[in-house]
């Protein structure tokens, strides 16, 4: 039976390969872009190739060629679809868009529509419409506490 020091000097590349993948995977996850992933990943693919009994050199080559070909074709595809901000509305902004309805006549001076479960004070957004109580109107736009809108269409 082997001992485990014979193990690991009969698998020396193996084991520093597989150090280094843990080692550019536990730095990755304090950076989180993704670059010391792919090298990581490199890394993973040179262990595998010395596993596979590969010389040193090949195992080089291939952990280079590996984490190159992943920073330049992976990791901008990853970057642009998982870092990508998602646009999000809050507050006022997030009813534009949304239908209301009408309360209390609307026109170009003043009006009332029930709008995501509230009440909210309401003009024309063209200035010459006019809406009545019952019709369902589109938010343009919010003006401080008004909603501007128009008909829904």
């Amino acid at each position: 039976m082997q001992s485990l020091w014979d193990w690991f000097s009969d698998h020396a590349w193996v084991v520093a390969w597989a150090g280094t993948a843990l080692v550019l995977g536990t730095i990755e996850l304090t950076t989180l872009d993704f670059f010391f992933l792919m090298l990581a990943i490199g890394a993973t693919s040179g262990a595998v190739a010395a596993a596979l009994g590969a010389e040193f050199l090949l195992q080089l080559l291939v952990a280079i060629g590996v984490s190159v070909a992943l920073l330049g074709v992976v990791r901008p595809i990853a970057k642009r679809r998982l870092l990508k901000p998602t646009p999000s509305s809050f507050g006022a902004a997030a009813l534009v868009g949304q239908h209301g309805v009408v309360i209390e006549r609307v026109d170009a001076h003043n009006g009332l529509i029930k709008l995501a479960g509230e009440v909210w004070t309401a003009r024309s957004y063209d200035g010459r419409s006019i809406f009545e109580e019952g019709a369902t109107v589109d938010v343009v736009e919010i003006r401080g506490a008004t909603a501007l809108v128009l008909d829904e269409g």
